[in-house]
């Protein structure tokens, strides 16, 4: 009966369990798992090392906590407001928190963090694998993660969504596999539980019941509805219910996906995603010139050779088929990696495509379905091509791993800082409009606004349509007082986008310091409408409404502005000088203190504070504030002024007693 069943496995397709191991011998040391895992994190932690040194880029400082979500009220924001964070991946954004809570804005601790957890979601695989019997296990959960285009999702501190949420990818997958074999109820919930924080991590996991499927197909060569789908179907359910979510979350409040980089007919997304595909094989198979920002195609469906792609897939899948008889693995292997790819081929907008159709980071899951069919390929093969000398296996693994780490630590140090990331970029990619627009900000944030400008006119040259260069354009232009030309700059941003919020705020300021104080109220409204919680877009409107003497619209504009960001010192400042305006001087006095008490070194609001005491006839108290706005700020003049009026006044007061 043993013999026949073995027979059975063979012609089912299934793994023997006898590659994983022989039963009841002790294996050498060179298949021992924990020492395995030792290694493979060691390795994890020399090729990234060059994060240890390494600052924040892009748009972390977008997703990392801001002021305003700091406190406990913010975290509740974080999972209960809609757009208070830039995308709603709750539980990335709540790790972010404890993060900033432990270590503030050093970005050593994101970056370990972000490590680790890639190194512990390579050992959950591992265990996923020798569960399947997969032979070449510990090859392929070291290809996963040791090859260089992971760099990109393990070196950017904003993808610990895409980290965080492969560890519940794997943690959902082991406990369900546990499921399959068990039956057990505690197992489900599990799985269950580790696929909801996954998804609150980031959707992209959506596709794990999908990929459970395909692998209960390439176990047992057919799928029962009773056993196999529908216990996955709650899965499905919450994996398109929460895809579908994030998408309109993201339209509706944070980035949105607008324009013509997004217009494409079926077929132009069927030439994108063909196109795709083989170009992750490629850079699977052959790691070399990876760009953090990779040229964007041009898709034309007049265009022939285009069709090639696709057509090249689907003979491609057509072929794995065939060979479905004797060997299930190859088909199975792809059908995981295009079904993991999915989201990002094409066929749904997401916000990278105004940049490049393809990223590295978007395949950091579905590479799997690469990975683990050719290790298990190397290993099938190398017990048939050498099976007397097994220690050249582990030579040759060691070796390939080696020049592996080599890869990873070599990429990992494009990512040291911003400025090394954007010529990294443009060197490898000289048409990159946007590497030009961010070396353009570092350099406005260095105080190098010539050199700023001239990135802004190169990145508008290349994409003329950029909205977001074109207002950078206008930043550095207000910089050299060149205001006229700055105002053209935002007009011509907002002509492109109509809904660009900060455009129209920063046309309000620069409006209003022409005079033109109505129109600067109308740009300032056109912002709130779009993005109605703009704290700094309200705080300007109240300004506008206070150079037009209409304090009580100054005054909700800036309550406004507070409940947006309760964290505003300037704005609970300003409010405080409109009650005083109106004569409500107890209002202006409280308002200064909170201002105060967000930001003790405010010299203006000393000031106001200790002008609002003088009013009232406190003159120890507004001598105390006068001078510590002077030694805060020595050259304030206003302070200066006020402090010996306050002193002269005092003085007098005590010659006539």
């Amino acid at each position: 009966m043993a013999k026949r069943s073995k027979r059975k496995n063979r012609r089912s397709g299934e793994i023997p369990a006898k590659v994983a191991g022989a039963a009841g011998r002790t294996p050498p040391w060179f298949q021992c798992d924990w020492l395995f895992g030792l290694i493979l994190v060691l390795a994890v932690v020399l090729a990234y090392s060059p994060v240890w040194q390494a600052g924040f880029i892009w748009d972390d400082d977008q997703h990392l906590t801001r002021p305003d979500l700091r406190s406990w009220e913010g975290l509740g924001r974080i999972w209960f407001k809609l757009g208070a964070t830039q995308q709603y991946y709750p539980l990335v954004h709540s790790i972010f928190w404890v993060e900033h809570g432990l270590w503030g804005d050093a970005p050593l601790g994101y970056h370990l963090l972000n490590v680790f957890l890639h190194a512990f979601s390579a050992l959950l695989l591992l265990r996923i694998l020798r569960q399947l019997e997969v032979p070449g296990a510990w090859l392929a959960a070291a290809l996963f993660a040791l090859h260089p285009v992971q760099v990109e999702t393990v070196a950017w501190a904003t993808e610990l969504k895409n980290v965080l949420s492969g560890v519940f990818y794997f943690a959902a997958a082991l406990a369900y596999l546990k499921f399959d074999r068990t039956r057990k109820p505690g197992a489900y919930a599990a799985s269950s539980i580790f696929f909801v924080l996954g998804l609150l991590s980031k959707t992209v996991i959506s596709t794990l019941p999908a990929a459970l499927l395909v692998v209960f197909w390439w176990k047992r060569g057919k799928l029962s509805w009773k056993r196999d789908v529908l216990p996955l179907v709650p899965f499905f359910i919450a994996g398109i219910s929460s895809g579908l979510f994030t998408a309109w979350v993201e339209q509706r409040f944070i980035i949105g996906v607008e324009g013509a980089d997004y217009h494409y007919t079926m077929i132009e997304r069927i030439l994108i995603a063909g196109r795709a595909i083989w170009f992750y094989l490629g850079k699977l198979a052959w790691p070399a010139d990876l760009i953090f920002i990779y040229p964007r195609w041009d898709i034309d469906a007049t265009v022939g050779w285009q069709y090639l792609f696709p057509a090249a897939v689907l003979i491609l899948a057509v072929a794995l088929g065939c060979l479905c008889r004797r060997w299930r693995g190859p088909l199975a292997g792809f059908l995981f990696f295009a079904g993991s790819l999915f989201p990002a081929l094409g066929f749904f907008n997401v916000y990278p495509f105004r940049y490049s159709f393809v990223a590295d980071h978007f395949q950091y899951l579905a590479c799997l379905g690469i990975i683990i069919p050719c290790a298990a390929g190397l290993a099938l093969l190398a017990d048939w091509m050498i099976p007397q000398k097994p220690w050249l296996r582990p030579g040759f693994c060691a070796g390939l791993l080696l020049v592996l780490v080599a890869l990873s630590w070599q990429r990992a140090e494009a990512f040291k800082d911003p400025d090394t990331l954007w010529a990294d970029t443009l060197d490898r990619n000289p048409a990159c409009w946007m590497a030009h627009n961010n070396l353009g900000m570092t350099d406005l944030n260095d105080g190098d606004v010539d050199k700023a400008m001239g990135h802004f006119q190169k990145a508008i040259e290349v994409r003329p349509n950029d909205a977001e260069a074109h207002y950078n354009l206008g930043v550095a232009l207000v910089q050299k007082g060149r205001v006229d030309d700055a105002i053209a700059e935002y007009q011509k941003a907002i002509g492109i986008n109509r809904n660009y919020a900060e455009a129209h705020n920063n046309l309000g300021i620069v409006l209003a310091q022409k005079g033109r104080v109505d129109e600067a109220i109308a740009e300032y409204q056109k912002s709130l409408a779009i993005k109605p919680d703009n704290a700094p877009a309200g705080y300007n409107l109240g300004n506008a409404f206070a150079q037009k003497e209409r304090m009580d619209d100054a005054i909700a504009a800036y309550q406004k502005a507070i409940e947006i960001n309760p964290n505003f010192a300037d704005a609970y400042n300003n409010l405080g000088t409109a009650f005083m305006q109106t004569a409500r001087m107890e209002q202006g006095i409280e308002e200064y203190q909170k201002a105060l008490k967000i930001n003790p070194d405010f010299p203006l609001a000393h000031d106001n504070l200790g002008r609002a005491f003088f009013k009232m006839g406190r003159l120890d108290e507004a001598i105390a504030e006068f001078q510590e706005a002077l030694r805060l700020k020595p050259d304030y003049t206003e302070a200066q002024n006020d402090l010996a009026n306050a002193q002269a006044l005092t003085r007098r007061a005590s010659g006539s007693q």
